[in-house]
């Protein structure tokens, strides 16, 4: 294995403070503020498990400066940078940076082309010295939802070539059965049922970074149109709309964060009282024989998240 594990998520909001004040009083996650980069600013840094959200304005050098809102890039923890960018380059990965450039609290990354990786805006990064953290009712990151084009090329560079494992596959389908009826006087009504006919779905795989997933979701069915209802509770259909529609606007890339938790209903009461708007109000099925329940996006200003409630195998 080529790095630790998720070191931290870089998330990319309209209004830092706001977000960061949802993190932490609402979400009661532990906030540290981490210099960044060569400048003298600090930019707000929250423990999640053994990973770390982080956040930055838009405008922010250290995620291009011309950011949109949402999730921006992920770092994997490495113990030695040197060796790692050997490692990486015998496995015939490119990077997007020439040499190695400040990283958070005075260490150094260095960026893996997006081309060499999904479609994932992937760093290497020196380890942080946050300590785990479980002092609220956010268990840890349960995975990192990532649009993807192509699951195989995924699987190919993130576990062949970086080495973290295979967690699982799995393939979502939503179908519509047709019915027919035959009404007669005499004879009553039969009903008669036709093949399922699928409307929509995806193919699924999770690839353990650490004490989380890197879920990948691919459009299994492109010759059905990718409607999206927005501000409502998804199905399989809806949910593949999304990510086609997401691919098709911007390319393969991070979607969304899901954090895991004890009791969904109650976090997502938790939630409304707090004020914030929902996508879900109840847990609904998702991967993994989980509950899951989502977060309107102007919630956290651009992120969009949601809550997973699963126990393990």
């Amino acid at each position: 294995m080529l790095g630790n594990s998720l070191e931290y998520v870089a998330l990319v909001v309209t209004d830092v403070e706001a977000t960061a004040t949802v993190f932490a009083r609402i979400f009661g996650l532990q906030r540290t503020d981490c210099p960044v980069g060569t400048a003298s600013c600090s930019v707000p840094v929250f423990s999640v498990g053994k990973s770390a959200l982080v956040l930055f304005a838009p405008d922010d050098p250290f995620v291009g400066g011309a950011a949109k809102p949402g999730l921006h890039h992920i770092a994997l923890g490495i113990e030695d940078l040197s060796t790692a960018v050997g490692l990486a380059t015998s496995q015939h990965l490119s990077f997007s940076d020439r040499e190695p450039i400040p990283g958070l609290d005075g260490t150094k990354r260095i960026g893996l082309a997006v081309e060499s990786t999904a479609g994932v805006r992937t760093y290497l990064a020196e380890l942080l010295q946050f300590a785990p953290t479980t002092a609220s009712w956010v268990e840890r990151i349960d995975h990192i939802g990532i649009a993807s084009a192509d699951n195989n090329a995924a699987i190919e560079v993130f576990t062949r070539r970086l080495g973290y494992p295979l967690e699982s596959t799995q393939t979502d389908m939503e179908v519509q059965i047709p019915v027919e009826s035959f009404t007669s006087d005499k004879y009553g009504v039969v009903y008669h049922t036709r093949t399922p006919e699928p409307v929509g779905g995806l193919r699924v795989a999770f690839i353990t970074t650490g004490d989380c997933e890197l879920e990948f979701l691919q459009d299994l069915s492109p010759q059905f149109s990718a409607n999206v209802v927005h501000q409502q509770p998804g199905t399989t259909r809806q949910d593949r709309g999304a990510i086609a529609r997401y691919v098709a606007i911007r390319g393969p890339g991070l979607h969304h964060l899901a954090l895991k938790v004890t009791d969904i209903n109650q976090a997502l009461s938790e939630l409304a009282r707090a004020g914030l708007s929902l996508i879900d109000n109840v847990g609904r099925p998702g991967s993994r024989r989980a509950q899951i329940g989502f977060i309107h996006p102007k919630s956290l200003n651009g992120v969009l998240l949601h809550l997973v409630e699963r126990q393990p195998l």
